[in-house]
């Protein structure tokens, strides 16, 4: 039930145009003005990329897209796409075994590849399950101080530590953290 309610909210919103906060009300931006999507601060929590069996191509295919590259399931790797059919691996070549959990993951046969939720626009030529649109505003990540304070992280999860002198984006894929910094 909680789950139907947390589509239908995202649903409205994307229908209305308006920011989208998850966990609480208030989020964890300061400054709302530039942002579409957000999370509640101090949940210890991260947001979980989605698992590919196959990386997608094609036309629709955005830059920025950023997923859990499960082609090789004993060699799991978080990646982006770069444009011009490059994908950049954000576990800094480290892969991991996701075996166990790419068996709860949907097969490709069962999936609706047109479902998608979008946010900031009623309408998207892009492919994905959760589609940003917007020229001004952008997602913030869930914030957290330590990955360590994060209870059984999942394969593809993505964090941002915001702990002072130690601010970045942290990926886990399945059996490591890996943490990128300005």
């Amino acid at each position: 039930m909680k789950n139907i309610f947390s589509i239908l909210v995202l649903m409205i919103s994307c229908m209305t145009f308006s920011q989208v906060i998850i966990g609480n009300q208030t989020g964890s931006a300061t400054d709302k003005t530039s942002v579409l999507l957000e999370f509640a601060a101090g949940q210890n929590k991260g947001i979980i990329l989605p698992y590919v069996r196959t990386l997608p191509t094609g036309a629709t295919l955005a830059e920025g897209t950023i997923l859990l590259d499960a082609t090789d399931s004993n060699a799991a790797k978080v990646k982006y796409y770069k444009g011009s059919s490059t994908w950049m691996d954000l576990s800094s070549g480290n892969g991991a075994n996701v075996s166990s959990a790419m068996q709860i993951q949907p097969a490709a046969a069962s999936e609706n590849s047109s479902s998608k939720v979008i946010i900031g626009s009623t309408t998207s030529n892009v492919d994905g399950v959760l589609v940003l649109e917007s020229t001004q505003k952008a997602m913030v990540l869930p914030m957290v101080l330590s990955t360590a304070d994060i209870p059984n992280p999942s394969p593809g999860m993505m964090v941002y530590i915001n702990k002072p002198g130690a601010k970045r984006l942290a990926v886990f894929n399945g059996a490591v953290w890996t943490y990128w910094q300005k």
